[in-house]
Order: structure tokens, then sequence, then C-alpha cells
């Protein structure tokens, strides 16, 4: 399934909007997202599932590109 993460570049700083940052990751769970980006340091505020047409919509954006993350 593909996800698309919300998050913080920084983990230190209190979140604001204007600095959201998207990807977009395979997992098979949102655990398994966490899991995977754990090594990165990134603050993580919203993890959520892409699939029929949410999915087929944000597959228009040019923007979209998924992380594969092998663990």
């Amino acid at each position: 399934m593909i996800f698309k993460v919300f998050y913080q570049d920084t983990i230190d700083e209190v979140p604001v909007r204007e600095k959201t940052k998207t990807l977009y990751i395979e997992a098979e769970s949102e655990r398994d997202v966490r899991r995977k980006l754990q090594d990165r340091h990134i603050n993580i505020e919203y993890i959520q599932p892409l699939e029929g047409a949410y999915l087929a919509y944000e597959q228009q954006n040019p923007d979209f590109h998924v992380l594969e993350i092998e663990q």
C-alpha cells in the first residue's frame, strides 16, 4: 500500500504548517512506515493511506515519487 507522510525536517522545533513537507512511501502499515523512516530523524505529523481515487489523484501530481526503502 502507498502512504502519504506529512512531516517536518526537524524534530527539535514546534511544527509550523508552512514548513510541512510530504513524501510517499510503500509499506504494509502505518507502523511499517514509521519503522522505515526512523533513521531519517524527521518529525512525522500524519500518515495517510492512499488507495482508489485518492491514489489516482496523487499520481497526477508531477512531484509524485514513491520511496522504496527495504528493511
